[in-house]
């Protein structure tokens, strides 16, 4: 029975309404040198009778507006229109490094900080991050977010994977040699290393990525966001004196003043150089129902739930004269509810061009803060 309940609960009632009293708000802190956010997981929860009910996302949805530390800020669904105005420039650098007739490992310095000893997590610029979205994180069956580890997470599928940075080559062949970092970072011994992002060679999908030879620690296999050093070992030998090159996205950090959300996943800009404090309108994903005791956490919707839940029962049962009768109360329930939400968002006049609705945005800058 609460299997039922929870699944009209879970997966049917968002879908079916947007709720007044589940509009809520999303908080959260940045992290200098971060610019993407996944939507939130639920941990895995278990009802009575050890079902369980898997990783799903705490939020329906995000809406206008947005605050960052208090002020309004750009909200944008559209990939188009948010990178029209901060569009992602990719820097081919001039050849970093040659090959030497081996794999490596080469010790790889990016030039935007040559020869500076950067203090630890100090922000005065950086490179992007690569970047798991919310489907990576629930296919590790874990709620940690980012990923870490002494090695590469095989579970991610690659159509998970954003990377940001690359280092190409060709081999003896002529054909080209790829490595970029993974979206997940360094763990030694228990030890998050969040500046250490792990390296990997791409391969088909959704899982023909690969582990490089040698491992991974602080001086092998990883790309250090904040000094651009890597250390990289191939999956084939370079050829003598073959150029490596590398792609990367610099950024000036900085006030974020738009937010992009897409794919399950906030991206912020300008990159945020300090932490700042995220404020979003939402709608919340009620959690499951755990026991056949727990109260329903607005009364008014008791019978709606239970009508709802009884749908599902007589459906899967194929009692068709019980759904039939049962069907007429549970639209009514269904309309009570509905005009209840609709009362309260009706009680604030509609904005029109002639109204006091607030600014709107045209930052016609970089992504990068440039």
């Amino acid at each position: 029975m609460i299997d039922y309940v929870n699944r009209f609960w879970i997966m049917d009632v968002d879908a079916i309404m947007q709720l007044f009293d589940l509009k809520t708000t999303y908080k959260f802190e940045t992290v200098p040198g971060v610019d993407q956010y996944n939507m939130p997981l639920y941990s895995v929860q278990l009802e009575p009778g050890g079902q369980t009910i898997g990783m799903y996302p705490v939020y329906q949805g995000f809406t206008e507006t947005a605050y960052i530390n208090g002020v309004q800020v750009g909200f944008y669904v559209s990939r188009d229109n948010f990178f029209s105005l901060w569009p992602n420039f990719v820097q081919s650098l001039a050849p970093t490094t040659v090959g030497n007739g081996t794999a490596g490992p080469y010790l790889i310095s990016l030039p935007y900080t040559p020869n500076v000893n950067v203090p630890i997590n100090a922000l005065p610029s950086g490179l992007l991050r690569g970047h798991v979205d919310i489907t990576g994180i629930m296919a590790t069956g874990e709620n940690f977010d980012p990923i870490f580890g002494p090695t590469l997470n095989m579970s991610v599928p690659s159509t998970s994977i954003f990377p940001a940075v690359y280092f190409t080559s060709t081999d003896a062949n002529g054909n080209n040699v790829v490595v970029q970092d993974s979206g997940q970072f360094l763990q030694i011994t228990g030890t998050n290393f969040a500046n250490y992002g792990l390296l990997m060679s791409p391969g088909s999908a959704p899982f023909g990525y690969s582990v490089l030879p040698g491992g991974y620690s602080t001086t092998l296999n990883t790309i250090n966001y904040l000094t651009g050093v890597a250390n990289v070992t191939f999956p084939v030998a370079i050829p003598q004196g073959q150029d490596i090159n590398s792609q990367v996205l610099f950024f000036n950090p900085g006030l974020p003043r738009s937010i992009l959300y897409y794919n399950n996943v906030l991206t912020l800009r300008s990159v945020p150089d300090i932490q700042y404090i995220v404020e979003i309108n939402a709608y919340l994903s009620p959690c499951a129902f755990l026991s056949t005791t727990q109260a329903i956490p607005f009364g008014y919707m008791a019978e709606f739930i239970a009508r709802g839940a009884a749908r599902k029962i007589l459906a899967d049962t194929r009692d068709q004269d019980g759904l039939a009768a049962n069907e007429p109360f549970y639209i009514e329930q269904r309309d009570y509810v509905w005009k209840r939400s609709q009362r309260q968002f009706t009680s604030t006049r509609t904005q029109t061009i002639y109204s006091n609705s607030g600014f709107q945005f045209n930052y016609n800058q970089s992504s990068l803060g440039n």
